[in-house]
């Protein structure tokens, strides 16, 4: 009988954990889909015009699970709620959110746990196993693990698996993530080592294949590593320590939408770890740009949000800052920018060595005493990500990943440029982050800054992660505003090209005619983000407004100007640029990249392949 019949073959009657083991059972080589197996096709889904409203589904759903809470678990009591939960005009991903919502009360948790495990193994229908899942959420342990793992497998329930083994057993759920992101193990791989327990296998996958350590969040891959126990069982494996360092630096990142780091249990002995075994690296461009990019970490990052015993945080700062202070380490940058210098062309080494030698004791100074307020801005490696960060340290605490989920601080061109921490006399609101996403998708962080007296003020927080608010923030007015103007003066951090944007963007702010004379309006100068040593100048054109702004429904095309790094001081570079604005129309050299695509034909512009 092959596959699909024997599919065919399973009855009505069949549970969806026991469908899952069939599926995984009759797969050849073990692998399971991206993503998991499809339900089988045995009801339709609940259609939008027949659901109940959120007050009415929570009523019916809460009806229909409590009052069994109360009662000897059973088959029947089971068969009860199942046959219930099906019946509603609710969809089952719905229910699981309602039944997350419900507490047992005193007395009731084991009945509630009995009948959780019988809903997640016996449920036929998915809102059954949904109700079982959420209730198994705050009462489960490991004995429930295979079967939590085994629903995974099923694309409905691999979410809401993963965040039910999150509470009982963080390897499980990083495992089962891991296993429907890129399927079930093959022979070889890193997935097949953590299986199997081999710990030597664990480390040769994630030592000698760059792409193990690419199949899924880093986060999730250290949990399936147990890396701090496999860095405890390899410590003088150099290799192992920087692939560690990796790990903690993407688990760290303010791209995602919430540094992993601050979800990963084991992160401080990890870093630790690496750091101890920082010394048995070969001095290289990778190895200190490594230590280098997880020293800012440690300072100003994610990292510096963990709770660290005190003391603890600056003496691993302090180790880093010696190890690269030594002879061999510190002539790293110098030599990498030699290097990059004999190669011709340009050489995207030669950014990261002038980075390296900008930042280099720049994460090393002396913490800041507990009641400071600390401006510091902050590259990343740009081997890694091209991101320049505007940190603000309170207390010794960071504070946007402190306090924001959803992406990392502002640019210094938008906070310190254009002195929006300036404290005056009327109280400013001031917008510290933003998500990737744009914050009219996932929010941004803002704070009111006010003067009050001799104290600079900063409350009314707002886009605050969760429910909690922040207390007022005060500090003495003279100190806020020695450190903001040490801040707003200091370019210590820039390269020539940053330099250079900086300079065309105030030009236009204080000279808007060069580019109104043209119908357009500046969008913003900064650096290329797929080449550091290029500028793009973002212009608008709106014909026959003047300003270039179009009004409602009106015509208006968006261009960009990019302006590489011709090797002369950022003043003549920023100088030339801006006369070319003034004596010729920026529309007949600069790339069209958005507006309107009949209107741009109309003009005689190309539009661009595949449109903006």
């Amino acid at each position: 009988m092959s596959a699909r019949e024997e599919r065919a073959a399973l009855t009505p009657g069949t549970s969806l954990h026991d469908y899952a083991l069939f599926l995984h059972g009759i797969e050849p080589d073990g692998r399971i889909p991206a993503g998991g197996y499809p339900l089988p096709d045995r009801s339709p889904p609940v259609g939008r015009r027949n659901r109940l409203g959120r007050t009415a589904a929570e009523a019916a759903v809460t009806e229909a699970v409590v009052p069994l809470l109360a009662d000897r678990v059973s088959a029947r009591s089971a068969a009860a709620v199942q046959s219930r939960l099906a019946e509603l005009p609710v969809p089952p991903r719905h229910i699981h959110r309602i039944v997350l919502g419900i507490v047992p009360e005193d007395g009731h948790t084991g009945r509630a746990r009995r009948l959780a495990r019988r809903l997640i193994r016996t449920g036929t229908h998915p809102s059954a196993v949904h109700a079982g899942l959420a209730l198994l959420s705050g009462l489960g342990d490991t004995t429930d693990t295979p079967a939590v793992q085994a629903l995974g497998m099923l694309r409905e329930f691999s979410s809401d698996a993963v965040a039910v083994l999150d509470r009982i057993d963080r390897r499980a759920a990083a495992e089962l993530e891991l296993r429907i992101t890129a399927g079930a193990p093959g022979p070889g791989t890193f997935l097949d080592a953590v299986t199997a327990g081999d710990r030597e296998a664990v480390r040769a996958a994630l030592t000698g294949d760059s792409t193990a350590t690419a199949q899924g969040p880093p986060r999730r891959i250290a949990e399936a590593a147990r890396l701090d126990e496999l860095l405890d069982e390899y410590p003088q494996d150099p290799d192992l320590t920087l692939v560690a360092g990796r790990l903690l630096l993407a688990m760290a990142h303010t791209s995602q939408y919430r540094p992993q780091v601050l979800d990963y249990a084991r992160a401080r002995p990890v870093y630790e770890a690496v750091v101890g075994g920082a010394p048995r690296l070969t001095p290289s461009p990778d190895s200190y740009a490594l230590l280098l990019a997880l020293a800012q970490d440690l300072r100003s990052g994610a990292g510096a949000v963990l709770q660290w015993p005190r003391g603890r945080r600056a003496e691993l700062l302090d180790a880093l800052g010696r190890l690269l202070a030594e002879p061999l380490w510190a002539a790293v940058p110098d030599e990498a920018a030699t290097a990059a210098r004999l190669r011709p062309g340009k050489d995207p080494s030669g950014h990261r060595a002038g980075w390296m030698l900008r930042a280099g004791r720049r994460p090393f100074t002396p913490p800041a005493a507990p009641a400071t307020f600390e401006i510091e801005v902050v590259v990343s490696d740009p081997a890694v990500r091209n991101v320049v960060e505007t940190r603000i340290v309170l207390g010794g605490r960071p504070l946007v990943p402190d306090l924001f989920a959803s992406g990392g601080s502002s640019s210094p061109e938008s906070l310190l440029d254009a002195g929006r921490l300036r404290a005056g006399p009327e109280p400013r609101e001031v917008q510290l982050a933003e998500a990737y996403c744009t914050e009219g998708c996932c929010g941004a962080l803002y704070v009111t800054i006010r003067r009050d007296g001799d104290t600079v003020v900063w409350d009314g927080w707002r886009g605050v992660e969760g429910k909690r608010q922040p207390p007022a923030y005060r500090c003495d007015a003279a100190a806020y505003d020695a450190e903001v103007q040490r801040a707003e003066n200091d370019r210590s951090w820039s390269w020539p090209a940053r330099d250079t944007a900086r300079l065309i963007a105030d030009g236009l702010r204080e000279r808007p005619e060069l580019l109104t004379a043209w119908d357009c309006r500046a969008g913003g100068a900064f650096t290329a983000w797929d080449d550091p040593e290029t500028v793009e100048l973002l212009f608008t054109y709106a014909p026959g407004t003047g300003p270039g702004v179009p009004g409602e429904g009106a015509p208006w095309l968006q261009f960009a100007w990019r302006i590489p790094d011709d090797g002369t001081p950022p003043t003549s570079q920023a100088r030339a640029a801006l006369e070319r604005l003034a004596a010729q129309n920026p529309r007949t050299w600069a790339r069209l990249c958005g507006g309107s695509k009949e209107y741009a034909e109309a003009l005689g512009h190309d539009w661009p392949p595949g449109g903006p």
